[in-house]
């Protein structure tokens, strides 16, 4: 899936089970918030060639930031950050162990290799979303106020909602 011929944003999945429930909704945030991005299905083991092209191709395309989600042993967004010095933001996918298997093999980076660790599942693909905006924000200050925008969305919900 691409929204632009020149992606900010890499979003990449280890299998396409992880997209429907959690992935998908960076996507969405992303294009709620107008960045341009590109999402791929590539695993660290099963195609582990075909992963660093794409991250390869990826930066030679303006690429600024990767997003990472992965269940299970959850290399994919350790893998990613050993082949570039961009931004890495990992999403711990649900799986067998309710997400802490991913969440650990994902926050458990050796120093000198950075991945910026969120939420498990849903939470956490829109929260590196949000992350990633920010990140370009820095140089895009429009960016910035989409994201003010959307945190004031979320709270005209919140305050909108009644007990009965």
């Amino acid at each position: 899936m691409t929204n632009n011929a020149h992606p900010l944003v890499a979003v990449v999945m280890g299998s396409k089970s992880d997209w429907e429930g959690t992935m998908k909704a960076a996507s969405e945030t992303l294009a709620q918030l107008g960045v341009p991005h590109e999402c791929r299905v590539l695993s660290a083991h099963r195609t582990p060639d075909e992963l660093r092209a794409f991250i390869e191709d990826m930066e030679a395309r303006g690429c600024e930031v990767f997003i990472g989600g992965a269940g299970g042993a959850a290399h994919l967004c350790g893998v990613i950050a050993a082949h570039t010095v961009r931004p890495v933001l990992g999403v711990p996918v649900e799986s067998a162990l309710r997400g802490l298997d991913s969440l650990l093999s994902t926050v458990q980076m050796p120093a000198g290799i950075p991945v910026g660790t969120l939420a498990v599942g849903k939470p956490g693909a829109v929260n590196a979303a949000l992350m990633a905006a920010a990140i370009l924000g820095n140089s895009r200050p429009e960016l910035h106020e989409k994201i003010r925008e959307y945190r004031a969305g979320r709270a005209k919900e919140i305050l909108a909602e009644e007990l009965s």
